[in-house]
């Protein structure tokens, strides 16, 4: 594995969608089975608990997520979320390859407010988002 990790078009098509509309609020990619591109896997409005429910224990993922929250003074935010899961039981090859398409998406993906590593659901809660979020 050289360590470039390419990723699909219709990540960035989806990404371009899901900031533009409002029916799509979560974007899911995953590694391709060579682990050598970033696919994606779901699109779709979702929410929290759903999202949180999609994410798998044993695989990374990437999440691009349309956070909607309060401000303390009750202003409505907004703010897209870039979220790397990568729990413990991905292999070393999948954890390599993931931190790689990482920062590639990062790269890639203009727009994105709020970047999150996780590593297990508690990273992801809802509380924890808006916290980093804010």
């Amino acid at each position: 594995m050289s360590g470039h990790i390419a990723v699909d078009d219709s990540c960035i098509s989806a990404f371009q969608e899901l900031k533009g509309r409002r029916d799509v609020n979560t974007v899911i990619y995953q590694l391709s089975e060579s682990l050598d591109s970033i696919v994606m896997d779901v699109m779709g409005n979702m929410t929290h608990d759903e999202l949180l429910k999609a994410l798998p224990a044993d695989e990374p993922r990437y999440v691009v997520y349309d956070l909607l929250f309060a401000s303390p003074d009750g202003a409505r935010q907004e703010r897209i979320v870039l979220i790397s899961w990568c729990p413990a039981r991905a292999t070393a090859e999948e954890r390599l390859a993931h931190s790689s398409g990482s920062s590639t998406l990062r790269n890639l993906l203009e727009g994105v407010q709020v970047y999150v590593s996780a590593t297990e659901l508690s990273d992801v809660n809802y509380q924890t988002l808006v916290s980093g979020a804010s």
